[in-house]
């Protein structure tokens, strides 16, 4: 009989490692690197969430009314497919708040952008921010961090400038705001104009653009007017004070600095800000264990070695060194493998990446190899228990899962672990899951069940396994 108590059945019931190396394994673990601190003068993490609370109060109170006004059977909060406040809406909201409605529109694309309000295709809901307000003051600083990276978002860029002078200033803007924490304190804005124009410069010149078309003999005047033309365009006299104007202001709006006096100045959740981002770029170049420079699935092989907590260290390093984008679809790529175990760490990583993920994942639905883990990624992401996650699948996708998993275990566990892996069966009995999985399909149904029954200590059992699977590799029944 198997357990008729589902059970977390992933991969990390796998332990990866042959029996004889677990003592020694246990006198190998590599020194841990110490805690950073962040600069002297940073106020404590709890006065920082005071902060971070007090500059997202209208956020946050805006983001409520919509989930005590809007919740399920009470109304809609969007009406154009992009999770944009609609106008019904935002006129009820201002009524009921007491607020004009373009505060309530600002209010509500804040917190959007600081992950207290969650888009989900054409609709938004609570996020799980917004739950843990007030008694987590990870979760308020995660928001503010949100928007802080966000600010490009928060406040429109000024009218008729050119868009790739515009991301040339976003992309400079880190280095400026590094200055500024270096700094500790207020520095004049001609300053960073400075600052960002040499930035730019060397951006321009990292693209090294070569101009397109037919090449002209040299000495001739048309060779002269080609050569200049695109000289003069790479060199126009471009003036970046109103966009370094923009971009202080738009900062400023999120809190991270303030200007004033031709001087501007990081606040102290902006000069924390920036330390975290500076702790990051050093985490990613000091791979715990090496692999920030590998593929997705290498990165993955080298953390199945790790214990859980160690292998989202390096994660989070190999996620830091790449855009999001890319390493969510490399890291999807790894899951598609033939490898199971690859495929349940694939989702782990996935985990730490969280919701920028979110549309990549759900977009593997259809998928029938990563739909089982896909679907237990947006329960979770969504809110569910890890431990009733489970509830999301229907017995023929949870019987997948469970010879997937077996497939793992099979190849990279011990025997004992894939006696124990039967515990986790929803089936309540040995035959009726011998049944569910030789109708699954699984590929590896075969070598699973030829691999249970070689450990499986009861002979009757056993025998009843091998059975299933001779008939699964004849197509008998």
């Amino acid at each position: 009989m198997t357990s008729r108590i589902p059970r977390d059945s992933r991969l990390r019931l796998v332990r990866p490692r042959p029996l004889a190396a677990a003592p020694p394994a246990m006198n190998q673990r590599r020194p841990r690197r110490a805690a950073p601190r962040p600069p002297e003068g940073t106020p404590a993490r709890s006065e920082l969430a005071r902060m971070a609370r007090s500059g997202l109060a209208d956020a946050a109170r805006v983001a409520r009314w919509a989930d005590t006004a809007l919740g399920p059977g009470r109304g809609s909060a969007t009406a154009d497919g992009k999770a944009t406040l609609s106008d019904t809406t935002a006129d009820q909201a201002a009524r009921e708040l007491g607020l004009t409605t373009a505060k309530v529109r600002a209010d509500w694309d804040t917190a959007r952008l600081a992950g207290l309000v969650e888009v989900h295709g054409g609709s938004a809901r609570p996020g799980w921010r917004l739950r843990a307000w007030n008694r987590d003051d990870s979760a308020v600083l995660r928001g503010w961090v949100a928007l802080f990276d966000a600010w490009s978002l928060a406040h429109p860029e000024p009218d008729g400038q050119e868009p790739a002078a515009v991301a040339e200033v976003i992309s400079a803007m880190p280095q400026v705001l590094s200055f500024l924490q270096l700094s500790a304190g207020p520095v004049p804005v001609a300053q960073l104009l400075d600052l960002l124009e040499q930035r730019v410069t060397e951006l321009r010149t990292e693209r090294c653009e070569v101009p397109y078309g037919p090449r002209l003999e040299p000495g001739t005047p048309q060779t002269a007017a080609a050569t200049a033309a695109p000289l003069q365009d790479a060199t126009a006299d471009t003036s970046l004070a109103p966009l370094l104007d923009w971009a202080l202001h738009a900062l400023s709006s999120v809190g991270a600095l303030t200007c004033g006096d031709g001087y501007a100045t990081l606040t102290p959740l902006g000069s924390w800000a920036v330390w975290v981002k500076l702790e990051q770029i050093c985490v990613a170049a000091q791979s715990p264990a090496g692999n920030i420079e590998q593929s997705a699935e290498d990165m993955l092989r080298g953390c199945a070695q790790l214990r859980p907590n160690a292998a989202r260290a390096e994660y989070r390093a190999w996620l830091a060194a790449r855009p999001v984008g890319s390493a969510v679809a490399e890291l999807l790529g790894g899951a598609r493998g033939e490898d199971a175990l690859l495929r349940g760490l694939a989702f782990e990583a996935l985990r730490v990446v969280g919701a920028p993920a979110e549309p990549d994942v759900r977009a593997v639905l259809d998928e029938p190899t990563l739909r089982p883990y896909a679907l237990l990624w947006l329960a979770e992401h969504d809110g569910a228990d890890p431990e009733d996650a489970h509830e999301v699948l229907t017995r023929q996708e949870a019987t997948w899962l469970w010879v997937d998993t077996a497939a793992a275990v099979a190849d990279h566990g011990e025997a004992p672990l894939l006696v124990r892996h039967l515990e986790s069966a929803v089936q309540p009995t040995v035959p009726a899951l011998l049944d569910e999985v030789r109708a699954v399909g699984h590929p590896r149904t075969v070598q699973v069940l030829v691999a249970l029954a070689a450990a499986h200590p009861d002979p009757a059992l056993a025998k009843a396994v091998r059975r299933a699977a001779f008939q699964v590799h004849t197509g008998g029944s």
